[in-house]
């Protein structure tokens, strides 16, 4: 009869006492296999995830906004005077009376059993085909996301296992797009889903958390790989002292006149001898002197603000994001470092059977033209 603030309080502790002994005792056994680690696992999670709940609820309590719990205490646990101890003795007495009379059916419901019942359960954990009850990556979905966007290139899906964290190989200029930012969402979602399902006992936040902490310097000292500053500007940096003509320049070529343009802010658009009539501007004139319409457009917030000053504040901050994601993915991809190694003979066999499948299929349709020549395959 948990019906005062204080019995609510008294419950909510004894019943974190009990999960935890209750966690201690199911950490303690040995699973029997695979499977019953991973249940296992899954019935500490969900009892740490009431501990969690519990404590929060008595937090609640404690804080005491609405000032019940004060009030509960100097109603029935200030020392009364002697003419009104026998009064509150009578009051509660009347009120435990008036709670039996409306539930006559009520009895003490222990709820040691409850908890018992979270040891017995079998959590439900959803895995497709594939992922074999999580000794596998299923990542169909995202290699035909891959295939066939500008940034991907088309391969074998047992290939694409073996590479599909090694960003370094994709241009930064593909990089910097919508559709790279979206892909590398979906792998997060996946590779995020995977390993909760798989090891639900990870911290995944705390690990994010300290990663992006790590990140932040890493990035102010241009420590991630294949996003140093100074190196991409290398690769875009054209020194206009070596160059007399606009005739040299477009000898360049568009892709790296493109870059330059970039670099600077400046529109990027247009023919390779527009692209570099445009870069040569700048042997004679500033680039904070030159004319505005050079410049590329770059996003405005509602009060008209200029989100990215001379056009590279902008795409820093996104290449930030992006380069943040990477780094999360391959993170995630180092926890799941077994089950990728282990995923490579799986496809190949698979590719295998698949070629094999395929070559009865065509020799079948074969005999049964030699059969009937009016059979269409």
């Amino acid at each position: 009869m948990a019906s005062t603030v204080l019995e609510a309080t008294r419950a909510a502790h004894e019943d974190l006492e009990r999960l935890e002994r209750l966690a201690v005792s199911e950490l303690q056994r040995e699973p029997a296999n695979p499977r019953d680690r991973l249940f296992q696992s899954h019935r500490v999670r969900h009892m740490l995830d009431l501990v969690v709940s519990t404590s929060g609820k008595l937090v609640e309590i404690y804080e005491d906004k609405d000032n019940a719990r004060k009030d509960e205490i100097n109603t029935h646990l200030t020392a009364p005077t002697q003419s009104g101890l026998f009064s509150k003795y009578y009051e509660r007495l009347k009120e435990i009376r008036e709670y039996h009379r409306r539930n006559p059916s009520a009895r003490f419901v222990s709820t040691t059993d409850d908890y018992e019942e979270l040891l017995k359960e079998e959590p439900v954990i959803e895995f497709t085909g594939e992922e074999t009850f999580g000794r596998y990556l299923d990542l169909h979905e995202l290699y035909n996301e891959f295939i066939n966007s500008k940034f991907g290139t088309l391969m074998e899906y047992s290939a694409y296992v073996g590479c599909f964290s090694q960003t370094d190989k994709i241009s930064h200029s593909h990089k910097a797009t919508r559709k790279y930012r979206e892909y590398l969402e979906h792998i997060l979602e996946y590779l995020t889903s995977f390993l909760y399902r798989t090891e639900p006992l990870q911290d995944i936040d705390k690990i994010f958390l300290k990663l992006e902490s790590e990140f932040e310097e890493q990035w102010a000292n241009e420590g991630i790989l294949g996003w140093g500053n100074k190196g991409t500007e290398k690769e875009s940096e054209i020194d206009l002292d070596y160059y007399s003509t606009v005739e040299e320049l477009v000898e360049l070529g568009p892709e790296k006149l493109k870059q330059a343009l970039a670099a600077r802010g400046l529109k990027s658009g247009g023919t390779v001898q527009q692209r570099a009539d445009r870069l040569f501007l700048l042997k004679v004139t500033p680039l904070e002197q030159l004319d505005r319409k050079h410049f590329a457009k770059v996003p405005h917030t509602k009060d008209g603000s200029n989100t990215a000053p001379n056009g590279n504040a902008f795409k820093e901050d996104m290449k930030k994001e992006i380069a943040l994601m990477e780094v999360k993915m391959k993170r995630l991809c180092e926890l799941l470092d077994e089950v990728c190694s282990s995923l490579l003979p799986v496809v190949t066999t698979y590719d295998f059977t698949h070629v094999i499948l395929n070559a009865w299929y065509t020799h079948a349709n074969a005999l049964a033209c030699a059969v009937n020549p009016f059979v269409t395959t």
